[in-house]
């Protein structure tokens, strides 16, 4: 039987930090991948395809920041 490794607070939110900046630069690449998309090429439905899915990666971050950190307003 393994003994798993106990993580302090820091450490589980450093790594937290990692995983949630890798989910902001896929959506941020996705929505810009969409915009080159219109812009080069002329094909709107693809571009706003595109956009409208990092859109939604980027909702998903938000949502998981929400639920996993207790934001103090």
């Amino acid at each position: 039987m393994k003994i798993k490794k106990r993580l302090t607070q820091a450490e589980e939110f450093e790594i937290m930090k990692l995983v949630l900046d890798k989910f902001l630069w896929i959506g941020v690449a996705i929505m810009g991948l969409g915009l080159w998309n219109i812009l080069n090429q002329d094909s709107m439905p693809t571009g706003l395809t595109l956009i409208i899915t990092g859109a939604i990666v980027l909702v998903a971050f938000l949502i998981i920041i929400v639920r996993e950190f207790e934001i103090i307003a």
